[in-house]
């Protein structure tokens, strides 16, 4: 029989957040999740949700009581900037006993996660997952109005991630020995490219979906018109025309934490086909 933990999830509203809470209701243990805003969170019966600020990290004692793990952003949710209170977070975690952290990497050397790292205190749990399946819903406005996908490098290859399975990966972490001091790389079970993903949404929701690939030179211009900063056009070049051969190399990590297969491209399309399809007539 499981033994029940209490674990506090930070970002608990957010994509990867969800999913962790998701992951510890179904294994059974009591979820607290904190948010800036309770009354706007969502999140399922059972939850207890808590107001609090990473940002201000005298806000979390209350929370953190009676908790044993804990999952950390290392981003401000509000303004997306870099958290630096990795210290009087972590030292606010070890006074409360918590025993267990995960934290969810950023894409890159942050302050929180370089805290994380270097406590020798608690049992951490770097999650590394490459793209989410959920960045495919940036297509469903233009498939349920013109029913086609206008994208760059339509051969790019990635073994993109659901979300389910990083929350899953977490929820093990967070709650078993064994996963201290790991840094786990998370991907599907496959490589796809936008010709495979677009096809897999296209069986889902059942009609056929124009693939458009646009030029180098048409990408750049609809991401300017869009308002993109030029490094972030130059950051997706990058990422799209070369990507990391880590963004498109599939590992077993999920089985391997969770003891089953990650969820493939077409399930996460199938759950969301609703997305992709225009509502009926009235």
């Amino acid at each position: 029989m499981t033994h029940t933990q209490r674990i506090l999830v930070t970002g608990a509203t957010g994509t990867v957040g969800r999913q962790v809470v998701a992951g510890l209701l179904a294994r059974g243990h009591a979820v607290r999740a904190l948010t800036r805003d309770p009354s706007r969170a969502g999140l399922p019966a059972g939850v207890e949700v808590v107001r609090g600020d990473l940002t201000e990290p005298g806000t979390l004692a209350p929370a953190l009581e009676g908790v044993t793990g804990l999952h950390l952003i290392t981003f401000d949710g509000g303004g997306f900037a870099p958290l630096e209170t990795g210290p009087p977070l972590l030292a606010a975690a070890r006074a409360a006993g918590v025993r267990r952290v995960t934290v969810l990497h950023g894409g890159g050397p942050t302050p929180l996660e370089d805290a994380v790292r270097a406590d020798d205190a608690v049992d951490w749990t770097v999650l590394m997952p490459v793209e989410f399946m959920a960045n495919a819903l940036e297509w469903a406005e233009g498939i349920v109005r013109a029913d086609e996908v206008r994208e760059p490098f339509v051969s790019r290859l990635s073994a993109m991630v659901h979300e389910a399975d990083i929350g899953a990966v977490a929820a093990v972490a967070l709650t078993e020995e064994g996963h201290a001091r790991q840094e786990y790389v998370i991907t599907g079970p496959e490589n796809l490219t936008v010709r495979d993903k677009v096809a897999a949404i296209a069986a889902a929701r059942g009609r056929e979906i124009a693939l458009v690939e646009l030029t180098e030179e048409e990408a750049v211009a609809r991401w300017r018109a869009a308002g993109q900063p030029e490094e972030v056009i130059g950051f997706l070049l990058e990422m799209y025309g070369n990507t990391p051969e880590a963004g498109r190399t599939v590992l077993d990590t999920v089985e391997k934490v969770t003891g089953r297969p990650a969820r493939t491209f077409a399930q996460w399309a199938a759950e969301h086909a609703a997305a992709f399809t225009a509502p009926a007539a009235p």
